[in-house]
Order: structure tokens, then C-alpha cells, then sequence
């Protein structure tokens, strides 16, 4: 709107003060007083009796000489205004000399601002702060103009507002009602021309920054109600005749102009509120008391407002605009406030917001159009770092993506989900990646980008919880990626692996069973198919605790070892985590279903790969021979990578693993068909035959009653009735036969026909038990004076049939008598040489429970001190030794723990024979049985404590003459055990600290083998980590020398590891010396009593 005309005296422009016109407007707007003391007079009186007052003494004050520039000034101004100023209704009166003072003081401080000339600041001085402009108001001057401005808006836009545009001033207060009543509407000038000359002059003010902003921020929503009625409110009826119009079209075009400008002026969310409040709520009529307060906006205001609104939405960082303007004005603050708990909270309120930000408006050109410049304001929502802001908007911005993933499926994929996961599809294997980036160490994904990425997918998957197949389908491609950024997490300290960890827990849990265990068969390696890491990306840990995407370095031909290495402990590791994962997928049945897959798969790789490798010389080979080769070796490595998959899943997974019948009956299903298979090719072996038995057991008890079964789950078991008939008919053992006729019969007849046979393969199978049950339940039954004979004569029928894999060893316990318990201690002498020689016996079971069972209960018995185990210890040290021998794990382990357990009682005897054995050359002892004894060693050194210095000389030569040994595991091992007996010896290492260290510094500088020279590092750290301030002492002579060869390793070995372990090591010396030169200021006080 045009301002108006500005050309007055510059004489009185320059000497004119700010104190006089806001004294002026001061003493315009001091309540008056009435003379009368009857309570009769009214509210509306008062307030015309008080504006007449104060009219005529701001006239009277003009009067004075004192006054005469700021009256030249007014009177100049008034001039040249193109609106009456006096009217028979004082408000108008009181209005427009409001708006001319308000002129001459934005006129004054145009003027003021334009003359200021600050100066240079002083060098000297530059802590003092600057000049201030003279054009600035005070606190209590703004308090004045405000009263002003309030008094304008309300005398001079709200009563001539029309119904249902904005709010009623009679409804806002009660001096608004008041106001209603007072002002005369049928006065001239006309009530349109008065609204149209308020919001000119309070625009024409508002052009000063200062003044504008005191003007928009609180009377913003009724100026653009005023000029939304003056520039578009449609004419009744005929088109009015020139000298009936009010206001020309000329004008209206200008108020139109006016609104626009002021909407693009003001702060966004500002204008979004008070355009949201002008619109007003639906339709409703305004008869009953209760809506008397909200009349019915008028029909083209709600579209007028909508279009607006929709502006404000198209506009940059319009979103973030329209989502504050709702949000803030719930009450939440701009930027939190009090209640932006509350409103975070407000689902409804996202979920409105949602769906405005997702429906295309009628301004745009398509929804495609709407969507590509909507969608990154969206994606910018993710990523507020206020942390009250940041809940409201990513809940908005969550629930927004959910509604249009819904709405608009093909649009919030293209222009959603690509940016959302673009850092993680950049580098997958089906990407091509440009040639200028192809060069080693460019990074493809930073740190702050792959952690946005990871973030935003957890807010919109897991957070929004919504599963869509948009959502699911965008994702897929990337859930092998997400599970090596995992597997890698797992390696690192990041903030990110909690995230990826419950991103890929959330889609397994969501999938469809099939797809699940598809995504199970790519995290696993079992199919390649599925879209991975590009083998020319590596992740790399970054420096803010984040992970980022690099190419990787080029290997050279000494290296392929060593990436070989790395490839195969990957591979390995990501086994282990997805062991993890799964245990955390237990009771939603998807570890029991992979698990059944897993088996199914060996099986299947089983019966492909009987065909043997024989190797030919390379040249007698065709191109078809090598190719068929090839594919014989990649079945062989699936076959080893199920087998390991399944030793995870059997290792991490508890008992609970199968969650429903149909899994169990799947679990047997794929054993009975392993076993078929088996006797297909006549490879039937003793795991095979164990399992078999154990699988068909478990299908008795669940027939004998240990399960309620419906006939849904006979109709389930079904199944198995093929893989019975096949096992009765092909199975060599009569008993298998038998048992597997009977189950067909049970299941066939849904339970209404058992034979005996199934409830003796129940009940031994629920009754198994090792030799160390065994034993105490012999002992409770010779010391069971009550027990009935009945008991001893089932003991015979238990006996184990040679013929069967079933357990039959086991004693029948009755349902009245209990199980003793197998922690209980047992008094010296409480054992029998009758139950000693069984479980010697079992200690060279072929059955490998058997077997580590019986080396348990040795060395419980040597831990409880039972005599009759100890006067038969050199027995006992010949069957651990020899198990020690044994390859499987869970042998040899039980039997490194009992050498262990016996060494704390005899040490003396049993040591020397240990060192002998350790210290033997490499053709007396496999390497891998010296191991085992250097395990050995190292829980003795451990379980001797500060008793080890009494064996040190032995120990600390056998463990130096090993460092010299031609095998490097032995070499290594000798060096963990060093380190290990180093740490405990304390001041006793004296008088071997310099072999010790000439030792150390040999091998970390010479040694070949970098796994040795990892171990000679890791000595040092484990030795100043034992000493700790001792070290200082005990280490005087040599710590330089120590020190010096730290820092070598660290500058100039090769590996990575023993980089570390130097780093630690120095950063262990660091914390001594520091200690010792600045030690800790304790703050105590002695009391001491005298006598």
C-alpha cells in the first residue's frame, strides 16, 4: 500500500525530539479521571468522557512554544494525508491523531537513524561496546508504543471487521465490549474507509524495523483480517456505482498487494498460526449460546486462507513453517517451551499435520511436481538437534512419511525412500561406481551421512512401525549391507550399532516367514544373490564415533595372506553375530525356523556332495572338469559354512529354541530325513545314529502326554508318517524298526494306540542322565534305608542294550522320589572305590558326554577333596593327560580343568611332570597336546597366586627355553604364560628382569611370525599392568629400555595388533609415571589419643 506523501520541513524534522512525541502519545493515552462521584455513570461514558479529555489536552499541550516543532511536524503530516481526521464519533477522532503522532515519530527516527554517524571504534579499547543509533527506543518507550498501537488496532481495525472474520472484539475482553459499543459505525467517515486508512498508516509505520516488529508481533493476525476484508471480501449484489464505492479497485488491488507483502515479510510459522486461526474450524451455525462465540467464517475467507496456506506450504522451508505455526501455536514455544512434552505426545496433532503435509494442494501442478519439492523439507525434519524441537518434529515428520508411503506409494518411494537410503544403495554391489571415485581411500559415505542414514531408517521403520510394502520393499535391497555395518559395530565402539541392531530385529520380526529366512540366507553368505557390500568398499571407524564407507586399498602379493586371513575371520564373526541376532528372535519362532532350514540344508548338501574330490594335474583338466571342480569346492564351502552356522545356533540358542509343535515335528522331519539319506548312501555314522534316536524319542514323549495335542497338531504330524515307513523299512537296527512301526501307528490313530515300546522311549528319554547323576543317585539309594525293593529290581532292565541308540543306563526314578541335587557338597569320604572305578571307566567312554561327564565329576571330587579320589592321583593325572589328547572340545576342556584342579592340591608332583611334558621336543608330543599343557600351566600360575613365587625358577625357565622353540603357537603360548607368571611375581622378578627383558625385546624386534610378536607386546603390557606402581621399583634398571622398544613397535611394526597393544602398553607406563611423579593429594587428619 502507498505511503503517505513525505515532504515536510526539514528544519522541524531534525530539531524534533523522541521524548516529545512519545510524551505526547503518553499523555494521549493516561486514563482520566471523572469528576462525579455517581455511581451511575457508565463504562461507555467513561471511555468517551476520557478520550475527549485527553484529545483536548494533547491540543492544549500543543499550544505551548515548548511544543511548537512537534505541532509543525503533526500539522505538516496531517496535511498531507489523503483520510479525514475529525469526526463526530471521538473514537475515529482519538484514532487519527494516534496514527499522526505514530507517523511523526517513524518520521523522526528515519530521520535520526539517516544523520547518525557512529565513528571509528578505538583500537585500544575494543571491549567497549558501540554506540548505540539514536533511533533506538527504550524499554518503558516501546511499553508506550504499544499502548498506542493497541488502542489503534482496537479503535481503529477490530470494530470494523465483519462477522466471522478474526475474533470478536466483544468476545476478546471487556474493554473490547465496551469498545463495540462505542465506536458509531454510521459516522463519517465510512467504517470501510476507517479500516483501510488503520492498516495503511500502521503498514506505513511498520516500514521502520523497529516499530514493525513491536506491530506485527502482536497485532498481526488483525491487520491481515483487515486487509484479507478490504482486498477481497466479494460486493452484494450489483456492481456498486462509482459514487457509491467506498474504496476503488485501485485501492482493494493495493490492500491486496499489502497482505501478500506482509505475509512474505513476517516470520513464517507467524503467518501459518494466524492464517490458521482466520480459517477458522468447519462450518457451524451461530444460533445456539455456545457457538456465539465463533460465528461461521465466511466462505470465501476459508478459501482465501487455504490458498494462502498452501503458499506458505510451496515456499522454502514452507513445511518447517506450516509444522511450527501448528505446533507452536498449541503452545508449544518456539523452541520447546513447557509444553512441548504434551505436544510431542499429541499423536492426533501429528497425525493432522500428516495428512495436510501429504495431500497435493490445488496450487501445484501434479502430485509428482508437489512431492519432489515437499519431500527433502520432510527428510529435513529428522535432523533438528534441539532436543524438544527435535521430538515434535520427527514425530511429525515420522508420521508423515508413514501417510505418504500409504497414500502415494510409487511417489514416496521415488522421492522418500531413494534419498533416505541413497548413502547405503551407493555402495552395494549392483551400484556402479564412477571411475573417479574408484581411487583407493576416497571416501563414498561420511561419517555424517551414513549416521543420518542409519538414524532417519530407525525413526521411520522402527519408530513409525507401520509395515508397508513400500517400506519393506525399499529396505530389502539393503539388509545385508545393514547387517555388515552391524557386524562391523560389533568390532567398534559406535553409537550406531544399537540402531542397526534394532532396524534388522524390526523387518525380521515384520517379514513374512519366507523372506525372513531368505534375508537369514544372504546375512549368512548362503546366498549370494542377495545385494552386499561392494568388494571394493570397506567401512572404516571415523572420528566422532560414527563408521564410513572408503574404497579400499589395493593388496599386493605379500598381503594376500594376510586379506585371506581377514576374509576368513570376517566371514567367521559374521557367523557369531548372526548367532546373536537370532537370540534375540527366539520367541517369535524365526531361530527355531532357521534353525529347521539349516538342517534341511544339510541334508540337501549332503546327499550333492557325496561325490568325491580326486584331484588331476591342471593340464588333464577341460574347461568343463574345472568348472564342474569349481562348483564341487563351492558346495563343499557351503557345506562347511551350514555346519558352522549350526554349531553357532546349537552354542548360543537355549532350550526354548522351538516355540510351537509344528517347528518340533519340522526338527524331526529334517533328522529322520538326514538319516534316510544317510542310509541311501550307506554313510550311517554314531552322530547320525544318536540323533536319529533322540529325534524319535522326543516324538514318544510328545505322544506319551508331555503335550497336550489337538488334532491340528496330529494333522501336522502327519508328515512324518513317509520319513517312519522309510526308517522302519531301510533301518538296520530291529529296535529302530520297531519303535518307528509304532510311532507310524500312534500318530496314524491321533494317541488312541501306543504300544509299550513308545512309553519306554518317553520315559528313558525324559530320564537321561550323565554318570555324575548316576553316581548320586546310587548314593542316595544305598543311604535310602526306606527305599523298596521294588526299586533295585527295575535297576536291571535299565541296563544299555548294545542294539539301540537310546539312553538305557539310567536308573527308573518313580514320580514320589526326587532328584538329589547335583551341587550339593558331599562329605570326605562319602564316595565308594565301586563308584571311583565306574566313573574312571566312563572317563574312556566313546561316548563323548559320556566321557566329559565322568572328567566333571573327577574334578568335582578333587575340588571337594574326596580321599578316596586323591590317594588315586597319579591314576587321575594319566586319564586327564591322555583325554587331554582327545580333539573334541568339550573332552579336553573337562580334562585341562581337572589337571588344574589336581596341580592346587599336589602341586609339587604334578608340576614338574607338566613342565617335562611342555618342555618336550616336538616329535614326543603334538603341538597342539603342548597347547593344552601351556593351558594347563596358565590356570595353575593363575590358581597359585602369590604361591607361584615359591615354583618361579621352574616355570620362568621352561617358559623362556619355549620363546626359543622352532613352532611358533609354542613360541606364542610360551609368552602368554610369561606374561601371565611376570604380572604375579611383583619384587620376585628382580633377579630375572633383565633375561626377561633381553627376551621380550629379541623377539618383538626379530621374531617372523607376527602372531609371536603380538605376545611379546602383550607381555609387557600384562607385566606393567601387574605391577601397576611397583613397576617403578621393580622395572628401575630396564624400564628404559622397555620404553624404547614401545616406542619402535610403535613407529615402525607392520601389524596393526601389535601397534595396539604397544599403544597400551605406553599409555599403562604413561599413568605409572604420572602417579609417581605427581602423586594424589590426600586431605587427612591424624588423631592420635596420648595415654
Amino acid at each position: 500500500m502507498a505511503a503517505p506523501a513525505q515532504v515536510v520541513g526539514s528544519g522541524a524534522l531534525q530539531t524534533c525530539s523522541l521524548d516529545q512525541i512519545l510524551e505526547a502519545l503518553k499523555l494521549l493515552l493516561s486514563p482520566g479521571g471523572s469528576s462525579s462521584s455517581s455511581l451511575q455513570i457508565t463504562k461507555r461514558n467513561v471511555l468517551l468522557a476520557t478520550l475527549k479529555s485527553n484529545l483536548c489536552a494533547l491540543e492544549d499541550i500543543l499550544k505551548d512554544p515548548h511544543w511548537k516543532k512537534l505541532k509543525l511536524l503533526r500539522d505538516e503530516i496531517g496535511n498531507q494525508a489523503e483520510w479525514p481526521q475529525n469526526s463526530v464519533d471521538i473514537t475515529w477522532s482519538f484514532t487519527s491523531q494516534t496514527l499522526l503522532l505514530l507517523l511523526c515519530l517513524k518520521e523522526t527516527m528515519v530521520r535520526l537513524a539517516a544523520d547518525f554517524n557512529p565513528g571509528k571504534p578505538n583500537p585500544r579499547t575494543p571491549e567497549v561496546a558501540p554506540p548505540l543509533s539514536p533511533d533506538t527506543l527504550s524499554i518503558s518507550q516501546q511499553k508506550t508504543v504499544q499502548s498506542a498501537l493497541q488502542f489503534v488496532v482496537t479503535l481503529g481495525v477490530c470494530p470494523y471487521l465483519m462477522a466471522g472474520v478474526g475474533a470478536s472484539l466483544k468476545h476478546r475482553t471487556e474493554f473490547g465490549a465496551v469498545v463495540q459499543d462505542v465506536v458509531s459505525l454510521d459516522a463519517t467517515p465510512h467504517a470501510t474507509r476507517r479500516l483501510y486508512t488503520s492498516c495503511k498508516v500502521l503498514l506505513d509505520v511498520a516500514r521502520h524495523a523497529s516499530l514493525g516488529s513491536l506491530i506485527f508481533c502482536r497485532h498481526f493476525g488483525d491487520i491481515a483480517a483487515g486487509l484479507c476484508q478490504l482486498g477481497f471480501c466479494p460486493t452484494k449484489g450489483k456492481p456498486p456505482t462509482p459514487a457509491e464505492e467506498v474504496l476503488t479497485e485501485e485501492e482493494r488491488t493495493l490492500a491486496r498487494g499489502a497482505l501478500r507483502d506482509i505475509l512474505d515479510q513476517v516470520y513464517q510459522p507467524l503467518a501459518v498460526r494466524e492464517l490458521l486461526i482466520l480459517q477458522g474450524g468447519p462450518p457451524q451455525s451461530c444460533t445456539s449460546a455456545k457457538t456465539q462465540l465463533r460465528c461461521q467464517t465466511p466462505a470465501w475467507l476459508r478459501r482465501l486462507c487455504g490458498q494462502l496456506l498452501s503458499e506458505r506450504l510451496m515456499r522454502p522451508s514452507g513445511v518447517q513453517a506450516v509444522v511450527r505455526g501448528i505446533l507452536e501455536g498449541a503452545g508449544a514455544g518456539a523452541a520447546g517451551g513447557s509444553d512441548a512434552e504434551a505436544t510431542a505426545a499429541d499423536w492426533k496433532k501429528c497425525d493432522l499435520i500428516a495428512k495436510i503435509l501429504a495431500s497435493c494442494p490445488q496450487q501445484s501442478l501434479s502430485p509428482e511436481d508437489y512431492y519432489r519439492d515437499i519431500c527433502p523439507q520432510i527428510l529435513d525434519l529428522f535432523h533438528f538437534q534441539d532436543k524438544l524441537t527435535a521430538r515434535q518434529f520427527q514425530r511429525v515428520a515420522t508420521t508423515t512419511f508413514i501417510t505418504m508411503s500409504r497414500e502415494h506409494p510409487q511417489l514416496a518411494a521415488n522421492y522418500l525412500l531413494q534419498p533416505l537410503l541413497a548413502p547405503l544403495r551407493r555402495c552395494l554391489n549392483i551400484a556402479e561406481i564412477p571411475e573417479s571415485d574408484m581411487v583407493p581411500g576416497t571416501i563414498l559415505v561420511t561419517e555424517e551421512e551414513l549416521s543420518r542414514c542409519i538414524e532417519d531408517v530407525y525413526k521411520v521403520y522402527v519408530v513409525g512401525n507401520e509395515l508397508l510394502t513400500v517400506l519393506v520393499d525399499s529396505l530389502l535391497p539393503v539388509l545385508r549391507m545393514l547387517f555388515a555395518l552391524y557386524c562391523f559395530t560389533k568390532h567398534t565402539v559406535s553409537h550406531i550399532r544399537s540402531l542397526c541392531q534394532e532396524i534388522l530385529l524390526w523387518i525380521l520380526q515384520k517379514l513374512e516367514r519366507k523372506i525372513a529366512i531368505a534375508s537369514l540366507k544372504g546375512f549368512a553368505g548362503l546366498d549370494k544373490a542377495v545385494p552386499s557390500l561392494h568388494p571394493l568398499c570397506q567401512f572404516r571407524a571415523a572420528t566422532q564415533g560414527g563408521i564410513m564407507i572408503t574404497i579400499r586399498e589395493a593388496i599386493s602379493d605379500e598381503d594376500e595372506d594376510e586379506a585371506l586371513y581377514q576374509k576368513l575371520s570376517s566371514e567367521q564373526s559374521q557367523v557369531e553375530h548372526l548367532g546373536d541376532l537370532l537370540t534375540h528372535c527366539q520367541e517369535c519362532g524365526l531361530a527355531g525356523d532357521f534353525f529347521i532350514f539349516c538342517l534341511k540344508e544339510l541334508t540337501h548338501l549332503t546327499v550333492e556332495n557325496e561325490v568325491e574330490l580326486k584331484p588331476k594335474p591342471l593340464s588333464s583338466k577341460s574347461l568343463l572338469e574345472l568348472e564342474h571342480q569349481a562348483h564341487l569346492v563351492e558346495g563343499q564351502e557351503r557345506r562347511l559354512l551350514v555346519l558352522q552356522l549350526l554349531a553357532v545356533l546349537c552354542e548360543k540358542m537355549s532350550e526354548q529354541i522351538f516355540t510351537n509343535i509344528t517347528q518340533v515335528v519340522d526338527f524331526v522331519a529334517a533328522t529322520l530325513q538326514r538319516a534316510c539319506a544317510s542310509l541311501a548312501h550307506e554313510a550311517e555314522s554314531t552322530v547320525e545314529s544318536q540323533t536319529l534316536s533322540m529325534s524319535m524319542g522326543l516324538v514318544a514323549v510328545m505322544l506319551g502326554g508331555a503335550v497336550q495335542l489337538k488334532s491340528s497338531d496330529f494333522a501336522v504330524m502327519k508328515q512324518l508318517l513317509p520319513l517312519l515307513e522309510k526308517v522302519s523299512n531301510t533301518y538296520p537296527d530291529p529296535v529302530i524298526q520297531e519303535l518307528a512301526v509304532d510311532l507310524r501307528i500312534t500318530i496314524s490313530t491321533h494317541g488312541a494306540f501306543a504300544t509299550q515300546a513308545v512309553s519306554v522311549a518317553a520315559q528313558s528319554t525324559l530320564n537321561k542322565k550323565g554318570p555324575e547323576e548316576r553316581m548320586e543317585e546310587k548314593q542316595q539309594a544305598s543311604n535310602d534305608t526306606q527305599a523298596p525293593q521294588s526299586r533295585l529290581e527295575q535297576q536291571p532292565s535299565n541296563e544299555k542294550s548294545p542294539q539301540t541308540g537310546l539312553e538305557s543306563d539310567v536308573a527308573f526314578i518313580p514320580k514320589g522320589v526326587s532328584e538329589p541335587s547335583t551341587t550339593t557338597n558331599q562329605k570326605s569320604g562319602s564316595i565308594t572305590t565301586e563308584q571311583l572305578q565306574e566313573v574312571l571307566l566312563s572317563a574312556y567312554d566313546p561316548q563323548i558326554p559320556t566321557r566329559a561327564a565322568a572328567l566333571r565329576t573327577l574334578s568335582r571330587w578333587i575340588e571337594q577333596r574326596e580321599a578316596k579320589a586323591l590317594e588315586r592321583q597319579e591314576k587321575l593325572l594319566k586319564v586327564f593327560l591322555e583325554n587331554l589328547e582327545h580333539e573334541d572340545t568339550f573332552v579336553y576342556l573337562s580334562a585341562i580343568q581337572g589337571v588344574a584342579l589336581l596341580s592346587d592340591v599336589y602341586p609339587e608332583k604334578i608340576l614338574v611332570d607338566l613342565l617335562a611334558q611342555y618342555d618336550s621336543s616336538k616329535g614326543k608330543h603334538t603341538p597342539e597336546t603342548r597347547m593344552k599343557v601351556g593351558e594347563v600351566l596358565m590356570r595353575i600360575v593363575r590358581a597359585l597366586g602369590d604361591m607361584v613365587c615359591r615354583y618361579r625358577d621352574p616355570l620362568i625357565h621352561t617358559f623362556l627355553r619355549g620363546v626359543r622353540d622352532p613352532d611358533g603357537a609354542h613360541r606364542a603360548s610360551s609368552l602368554a604364560n610369561l606374561g601371565e607368571l611376570c604380572q604375579r611375581l611383583d619384587f620376585l622378578l628382580g633377579p630375572v628382569v633383565h633375561e626377561v627383558t633381553a627376551c621380550l625385546i629379541a623377539v618383538a624386534k626379530t621374531d617372523s611370525e607376527v602372531q609371536v610378536r603380538r605376545a611379546a607386546i602383550h607381555v609387557i603390557v600384562l607385566l606393567l599392568r601387574g605391577l601397576s606402581q611397583k613397576a617403578t621399583e621393580v622395572l628401575r634398571d630396564v624400564l628404559k629400555d622397555l620404553y624404547h622398544l614401545l616406542k619402535h613397535v610403535v613407529q615402525l611394526e607392520p601389524d596393526d595388533v601389535a601397534r595396539l597393544h604397544a599403544q597400551l602398553a605406553l599409555e599403562e607406563l604413561d599413568e605409572i609415571m604420572r602417579n609417581f611423579l605427581f602423586p594424589q593429594q590426600k586431605l587427612e587428619k591424624k588423631i592420635v589419643v596420648l595415654p
